[in-house]
């Protein structure tokens, strides 16, 4: 199936997005994670079409969207701003979430602070972002800071074909090449001497500010939408078991189910990622908090 390409005005700048579906069913926003792109859903999405309406966004400074302007920061708080943006100019008032890592973290927290909005939350590998203890916050805070004042020297590697930036992104996120080639391609732009990410290269600066543990705990009980989350096995290293049982805890109806595969399993094997997507949302509604078995 064919995404159809968009271009979705927002008050501060313009992103680039794929549909998939007839724009009729229920409709699904889909946020990939860091330096991806809408086409980290290009092979979940098609398998999903027939439920939703689904509208895969590539946030700002990544893949086809404008950049932030001069001076701006990239930080979650900004990402819940673009989303409710993007929703608005969608005329969307309700609708479903799907995030992959930081896509879905910030679709975690935008769920909490606007329930009213969101009917189904569905996350792969994520709940909630990375956080920091009190006690890291002010060497966080200097690096951030320290990163951004360097910022100007800083230039994107260029590749003199892109099937160089192919292997390079194989290797970097261990991914297939076939998963590898449908980031690239939406990723890439022509410079002088070859082709060079499109992304802002801002996004690889050190946040100044880090929640922390308790504070994300206490935001994602906000979260009212069933919620259905899905990991990796064996486990991603920054999303240890024990953390994401306890975060888990915190979602009043949450099913938790882990798949074979690595970071971008949606994007290497999507049959069964659609698969669980679809039974979660046939499943009747409970109002009781749900953990789920592994799936083999």
């Amino acid at each position: 199936m064919t995404p159809r390409e968009l271009a979705i005005e927002l008050p501060q700048l313009t992103l680039a997005a794929q549909s998939w579906g007839d724009p009729a069913l229920p409709p699904l926003l889909a946020v990939h994670g860091w330096l991806d792109n809408a086409a980290s859903f290009s092979a979940l999405a098609p398998l999903l079409a027939e439920r939703f309406h689904v509208v895969a966004i590539d946030l700002p400074g990544h893949g086809r969207s404008a950049h932030r302007p001069p001076g701006g920061w990239y930080h979650y708080v900004e990402y819940l701003a673009d989303l409710q943006a993007t929703a608005a100019a969608l005329g969307w008032t309700r609708y479903s979430l799907l995030g992959h890592s930081l896509g879905g973290a910030t679709a975690s927290i935008f769920a909490a602070a606007q329930p009213d909005a969101i009917e189904t939350l569905l996350l792969i590998e994520s709940l909630g972002p990375l956080t920091a203890a009190p006690e890291a916050a002010l060497e966080q805070l200097r690096r951030g800071l320290s990163q951004r004042a360097g910022f100007a020297a800083k230039t994107l590697r260029v590749f003199g074909a892109a099937a160089e930036a192919v292997r390079a992104r194989m290797l970097a996120n261990d991914l297939s090449e076939a998963a590898a080639t449908a980031l690239v391609e939406r990723g890439l732009a022509a410079v002088p001497g070859g082709w060079s990410w499109s992304s802002d290269a801002r996004l690889t600066l050190a946040s100044p500010l880090r929640y922390t543990e308790a504070q994300i705990r206490n935001i994602l009980t906000g979260i009212a939408a069933p919620t259905l989350v899905l990991l990796a096995t064996p486990a991603t290293s920054y999303l240890p078991d024990a953390m994401m049982q306890a975060r888990a805890a915190c979602v009043r109806d949450i099913v938790v189910q882990h798949l074979p595969g690595n970071h971008h399993l949606h994007l290497e094997n999507a049959a069964p990622v659609a698969a669980a997507i679809h039974a979660f949302c046939d499943r009747p509604r409970e109002a009781s908090h749900i953990t789920a078995a592994a799936v083999e």
